[in-house]
């Protein structure tokens, strides 16, 4: 399974509007198109998971990420704050790019941690946050992973 067939550009937003850490997560989790119910529990699991320790891996890139009842299959989002957010990211510095992975506790594909570490991968990739800062459109974010194959 590519990464590209994950994604659709009706859970990709190239301006998030959030200021806040907790704000961009509901934006993100808002993203996946579950109905208001689900949506406030993954946000309230997204934010626990989160307060563990950030998933800002560095480099203007994070990747929230959790198991949830209310998702019935692997579910991904990609946002861009264009500004940056203070997302208490390993590097410290503003994340301009964010990859939310959503997946039932119990799931027959086992996806989950393939895909987070094919998002780690990707992001690890010098040039890619340039590549998704330079992104117009949500079709640019999924034509990029189909260039480099993912």
């Amino acid at each position: 399974m590519e990464l590209k067939e994950l994604f659709s550009t009706e859970c990709v937003k190239l301006n998030l509007e959030a200021e806040t850490k907790d704000e961009l997560l509901h934006e993100l989790v808002r993203l996946v198109g579950l109905d208001d119910k689900s949506e406030a529990i993954l946000y309230k699991t997204v934010k626990r998971r989160e307060n563990l320790g950030s998933t800002g891996i560095g480099k203007g890139i994070a990747i929230p990420h959790c198991r949830s009842l209310v998702a019935n299959r692997l579910r991904l989002a990609y946002g861009r704050k264009p500004a940056g957010i203070a997302f208490n990211a390993i590097d410290g510095a503003p994340v301009y790019n964010f990859f939310l992975i959503v997946a039932p506790p119990l799931e027959v594909s086992n996806q989950y941690l393939p895909v987070l570490g094919k998002i780690a991968q990707f992001a690890k990739d010098p040039e890619v946050p340039g590549l998704l800062m330079g992104l117009t459109h949500p079709e640019d974010f999924l034509e990029l992973l189909a260039q480099r194959a993912l």
